[in-house]
């Protein structure tokens, strides 16, 4: 078992590839292309809420020995052979979620809007097809502060996206990536996430930004919960009404036939590993006992679906 600290510092490393453009690979042109989903969105019904996933793309990356940082690469093969999957790469989608209601629309989680590999970008075009413009936006909620996660706020000639919309942040995720202190300390290797969390939220006007406490309703139905591990404020947000429910796992688990499956296993972008475990283990096990609908950033399209418990941990089975 490798020490926390390793681990913070290999995750907060990490989050370097979780910025600009230039930090991802598109993996060796060997590996081919991954599928992009066509259409690129699906709406389902919570109640009298419409939930829209709208996918923003698809990173194909080699899979190494750097992805899962606490199982050896043969294991991780293993897992993902046993479910029919490729061992030699992983594809990791990127899915936002439009939540519309009587109290507005809330999209959480914004992709990279212009400023990600070439297989990603599509959330404006997707967000059309499903009926909407990014002036219809009325607020924007983000989990944490990693780049996939945030740069869709602004393009690359600095302009807003999201023109009218107000972003709420969580509290400790935001005071974390705006210290000074803990930006001296982290690794040279991540000033870039620091910089990049400066460059897209340290701009947004005082008025537009409303930051908030974990446990905080958000809006009508949507109540936000802490999840911190993966970054040091994540938080997830469950949408409620007339009795149903949808529950955004954010970052909780990567690539669910990894990361659900085995939950005590740690992906390199895991800031605190023992932690982001423990979060794990609990919110798998309240998705599953509360049979929710549930559905991640990183999930395989529709991203909507359910956990059931498997073996020593949980599998994900999309909506069909």
């Amino acid at each position: 078992m490798l020490h926390r600290r390793h681990f913070l510092s290999a995750g907060i490393a990490g989050t370097a590839a979780l910025t600009l453009s230039s930090g991802w690979t598109q993996g060796a042109p060997s590996l081919g292309a991954p599928t992009l989903p066509a259409p690129g969105f699906r709406k389902t019904q919570v109640g009298d809420i419409e939930v829209i996933a709208l996918n923003d793309g698809v990173l194909r990356r080699p899979l190494g020995e750097e992805f899962v940082r606490n199982a050896p690469i043969e294991q991780v093969q293993a897992l993902l052979a046993r479910q029919q999957l490729p061992t030699s790469h992983v594809d990791i989608p990127f899915t936002p979620v439009l939540v519309v209601s009587q109290g507005g629309k809330y999209l959480i989680d914004t992709g990279f809007a212009d400023n990600g590999p070439p297989t990603t970008g599509r959330l404006l075009g997707h967000l059309a097809a499903a009926g909407f413009q990014p002036g219809d936006i009325d607020h924007v909620i983000l989990s944490h502060y990693h780049g996939d996660h945030i740069n869709g706020l602004r393009n690359k000639a600095g302009q807003w996206v999201f023109p009218k919309a107000r972003v709420h942040v969580p509290a400790p995720e935001h005071a974390y990536w705006m210290s000074d202190e803990k930006m001296d300390a982290a690794p040279p290797a991540a000033q870039a996430s620091f910089d990049n969390v400066r460059r897209v939220i340290g701009s947004l006007p005082a008025d537009r930004l409303a930051i908030f406490e974990p446990g905080a309703t958000l809006g009508p139905g949507i109540t936000s919960q802490a999840a911190f591990g993966h970054t040091p404020g994540m938080s997830i947000f469950q949408v409620s009404s007339r009795g149903q429910s949808y529950l955004y796992l954010a970052d909780v688990t990567n690539v669910p036939a990894l990361f659900a499956r085995a939950p005590d296993w740690a992906v390199a972008f895991d800031m605190d590993a023992e932690m982001a475990r423990q979060t794990r283990r609990r919110i798998l096990a309240q998705a599953a006992q509360g049979q929710m609908l549930v559905g991640g950033f990183h999930f395989p399209f529709p991203a909507f679906g359910r956990i059931a418990p498997v073996d020593q941990g949980y599998a994900f089975t999309p909506l069909a």
